[in-house]
């Protein structure tokens, strides 16, 4: 499978896409964005900080088979984050998209 460069933004829509529909620990989330890009959890955390930081996301610890677990949860302002970053990611596509297809030609 090839991968394609996948920016800190778009990392971040799909962190926020996948904490929209439950909370989830950092070990999980790499695993879902690994589907679609070659991340390392170095490349990863500190999106997650920065996410923190900025109130899109908050965090919480929870006990899982004896070890803690920090888990991120989306905020309002991350599901308003998300909702700008759904709007980019389409006109992104809808650009690619035509050129592809001719539609679109400079």
């Amino acid at each position: 499978m090839y991968y394609f460069p996948v920016s800190a933004l778009l990392i971040e829509y799909l962190i926020l896409t996948i904490v929209d529909s439950r909370d989830s620990y950092g070990y999980e989330i790499s695993q879902t964005i690994k589907l679609v890009a070659d991340i390392k959890e170095s490349t990863l955390y500190p999106i997650l900080k920065r996410m923190e930081k900025a109130g899109y996301v908050t965090t919480y610890s929870q006990e899982f088979q004896g070890r803690k677990r920090k888990y991120y949860s989306i905020t309002p302002s991350g599901k308003e984050q998300m909702n700008y970053l759904h709007t980019e990611w389409n006109a992104y596509r809808d650009t690619i998209d035509g050129i592809i297809e001719g539609r679109i030609r400079h």
